[in-house]
């Protein structure tokens, strides 16, 4: 979730304190110039692309290391051209333990221990080899041992040139973990640095919400689950906790209040103290018109492109080369390129081998070739593909490259195109020229159809114009047209082929998102926000407005309308948090089981219309279940039957998911009975085993689906309603199957919590 409440108008550049100019400016007078000018490019940045962006932007970015870092900012340089995704983790990482370490209302020398650790914590990976650290897999333990190795070498690195113990050791308990389970450690539980518990987590949500080639962005939501599950072992479960609190809040603002103090508090002096300060601004690079039209076309070609320079490494992967080989180019970029990255192979099924790699050919005789080979797919699949290799020669002969083009050559049409087909034949909205709600709610069963059968992330994204009534009351219907013209502009530039625009109603607009997760998905709306925001309205005299967003992704046992409702609580959810806000919920499709193969579902004979029952655990509080259960009950329309003590019970009249509803369909009534216990594990490596922080809580739920009326029961499609009802139930609260079922018992914990809650509803 992230939020950055701003008012309904606002200038459209925000001026900075400028320095009066002087005959002759003293060092300071041109330390605050340089700061100011800093500054002014912060406030300016603006999200264009798809790709994940560096924190602010890359000249921001190398400032702010600059300034917290001084003299050490060599370190990070180095680290920067090992692997600059190394790098950028680094800073995020800095800046969100920074902005949490202030909200723990840390003493500002801890803090700034914090920030310096957390920015040099990795430097060691300077000194790991590039066929483990740009591998596009995960890593075995041989290789995990490798970067373990690289962790210590941080450590020694630093106590070269750091002159604090503090940030010493934060830095070497940062791999440490909290049950001691790691015997090279010493320290375990609490007499872990503060620090080092921090980053720990930091670090662990980042990697996990952030692309590699192995694995795509999870979403916060299921990261967060992992904290969870970890908590007690791996993590401080105190510090999880009030992470989980810290998360809420916005992070985009709490990174800029963070880069925004480094700027405006740092002083040159205090940063000297830990190493010898050298500021060394960045020149601004003026824009080049031809390398923009060029990476216009180069994004937007269906075909795959990949350049390759002459050391072997991975320049350019555009977004065909993403659909194709569902591969993010954030997280090939700069890696070795190798055939074993996509299984190139012969039309047989024969393995390319580097010395009849295309891409090495071209390099080396300079000679283009046109091949059909097979690669690896998304959904791991071999796809047939012309591949064409075409050498980069220079003026004087010089090859300095290749170009690698790959064209689909299957005769299955992508998902892509068949919702590009959907998006050009639809019905639009008379003003915006989008798709209108009837379109959207025809092409929104399609939409979730298709991709549960291709077993690819889809997202929904919903936003409306904050005080709009507003506008138009002050400066007039006009002005609003030019409002909603301006947002449909930024969603449409952000949109990528497969995605659909539609004008829900009034202001309100919804984004189809083909393969597309959650994460990805409220980075986009993030961008379009802070566009927007900025984005002087000619009409309303140079001002901006401001818009909230609702993002949710497919999960297993959706509808559209439950995928609707939650994306809709999404943006009440914004709306109530100050507006000009981005909320994300959902979880994803990422813990669906294979059809035929779902967890073990279970008919008793006991109660006369009992369908399925099953036992359930969630690694998280029984507090935090039921606000999940509050989601479940408002998406699925269910209907709160009673509540007693730590028993819940439900009906849900439940329509399947894909079907195309005929005149004679009628939805099942279904009902819902849950159980909760909410259970404290004790960790035994913990050294402070009576301390309440070194218990783990989880919540065991049992639920029982079942048909409401015995001639519901004789329905054909009650089983798979019902097993769909359970699945969707299981991918709310984040549950898993847990043998056997715990006994029976009313917690007064529960019931304080649950009989506040039916009262609300």
């Amino acid at each position: 979730m992230s939020t950055a409440p701003e008012p309904l108008f606002q200038p459209s550049a925000i001026p900075s304190t400028a320095v009066p100019p002087v005959s002759a400016p003293t060092s300071a007078e041109r330390w605050m110039t340089e700061l100011n000018s800093l500054l002014r490019e912060l406030e300016a940045v603006t999200a264009a692309g798809h790709t994940l962006p560096p924190v602010f932007s890359r000249s921001a970015d190398d400032q702010l290391v600059q300034i917290r870092l001084g003299v050490a900012a060599g370190l990070f340089a180095a680290l920067q051209c090992k692997n600059a995704a190394v790098a950028g983790h680094a800073l995020r990482v800095a800046l969100s333990s920074s902005a949490w370490a202030t909200k723990m209302e840390l003493s500002a020398t801890d803090r700034e221990a914090i920030e310096l650790a957390a920015l040099l914590h990795d430097v060691g990976v300077i000194g790991a080899p590039d066929h483990v650290l740009l591998k596009p897999a995960a890593l075995d333990r041989d290789e995990s041992a490798v970067m373990v190795r690289a962790r210590k070498m941080s450590l020694e690195i630093l106590r070269r040139g750091c002159a604090s113990e503090k940030i010493l050791e934060i830095v070497e308990y940062v791999p440490a973990w909290y049950d001691g389970s790691r015997t090279d450690f010493p320290l375990r539980g609490r007499r872990i640095p503060l620090g080092a518990r921090m980053i720990a987590i930091v670090e662990a949500f980042d990697a996990m919400t952030t692309d590699h080639v192995y694995r795509p962005a999870r979403s916060r939501e299921r990261a967060m689950t992992e904290l969870c599950e970890c908590s007690g072992t791996q993590f401080d479960p105190e510090l999880v906790h009030r992470f989980a609190e810290f998360c809420q809040e916005d992070q985009t603002a709490a990174r800029w209040e963070a880069a925004h103090r480094w700027l405006r508090t740092l002083d040159p002096a205090a940063v000297n103290s830990y190493w010898e300060m050298n500021f060394a601004p960045l020149p601004s690079a003026e824009p080049n018109v031809g390398a923009l039209f060029q990476g216009q076309l180069l994004d937007n070609m269906y075909d795959a492109v990949v350049f390759v320079d002459t050391a072997g490494r991975v320049v350019l992967w555009n977004r065909g080369a993403e659909r194709l080989t569902g591969i993010d180019g954030t997280s090939v970029r700069g890696q070795t390129w190798r055939p074993m990255l996509l299984e190139l192979s012969d039309e047989k099924g024969h393995s390319i081998h580097e010395s009849d790699c295309p891409v090495n050919t071209a390099i080396r005789c300079g000679v283009q070739s046109l091949r059909r080979l097979r690669i690896l797919s998304r959904g791991q699949r071999m796809v047939a593909v012309d591949a064409h290799a075409i050498p980069v020669i220079d003026r004087k002969g010089v090859a300095q490259g290749a170009v690698l083009l790959f064209h689909d050559a299957s005769s299955e049409i992508s998902l892509e195109r068949r919702c590009q087909s959907l998006h050009e034949k639809s019905t639009k909205d008379p003003l915006t020229q989008v798709a209108n709600r009837a379109e959207f709610d025809r092409v929104h069963a399609m939409f979730i159809a298709a991709h549960r059968q291709q077993q690819v992330p889809c997202s929904l994204i919903m936003c409306d114009l904050d005080r709009f009534k507003q506008v138009n009351d002050t400066y007039g219907h006009q002005a609003g047209d030019e409002v909603i013209l301006s947002l449909v502009s930024l969603l449409k530039s952000s949109c990528r082929p497969g995605d659909l625009v539609a004008r829900y109603g009034g202001e309100e607009f919804v984004v189809l998102c083909a393969d597309c997760d959650n994460d990805t998905a409220a980075r986009r709306a993030e961008q379009i926000r802070k566009s927007l925001s900025r984005l002087a309205q000619t009409k309303m005299e140079g001002r901006a407005v401001t818009v909230s967003f609702g993002v949710t992704e497919i999960q297993p046992g959706d509808t559209p309308e439950t995928m609707l409702r939650r994306a809709d609580r999404a943006l009440l959810m914004a709306k109530a948090n100050g507006r000009n806000t981005v909320v994300q919920l959902g979880n994803g499709i990422g813990g669906e089981p294979a059809e035929g193969k779902s967890a073990s579902w279970r008919s008793k004979s006991t109660r006369p219309k009992q369908l399925l029952e099953q036992d359930l655990v969630t690694p998280v509080p029984v507090r935090i279940a039921i606000e999940k259960l509050r989601g479940f009950v408002a998406d699925h329309q269910a209907r709160i039957v009673s509540i007693d003590g730590n028993r819940v019970r439900l009906e849900i009249d439940h329509q399947p998911a894909g079907r195309i509803r005929r005149l004679t369909d009628r939805s099942t009534a279904l009902h819902v009975e849950l159980l909760f216990e909410e259970e404290r594990l004790q960790n035994d490596g913990d050294p402070e085993a009576q301390s309440s922080s070194s218990k783990t809580t989880r919540t065991k739920i049992r639920i029982v689906v079942g048909p409401r009326t015995d001639r519901d029961r004789r329905s054909q499609d009650v089983t798979v309603q019902a097993r769909e009802v359970l699945t969707s139930f299981r991918s709310y609260l984040m549950a898993s199957e847990e043998w056997p079922l715990p006994p029976a018992g009313t917690w007064k914990r529960i019931k304080r919590i649950i009989a506040p809650w039916m009262a609300r509803k």
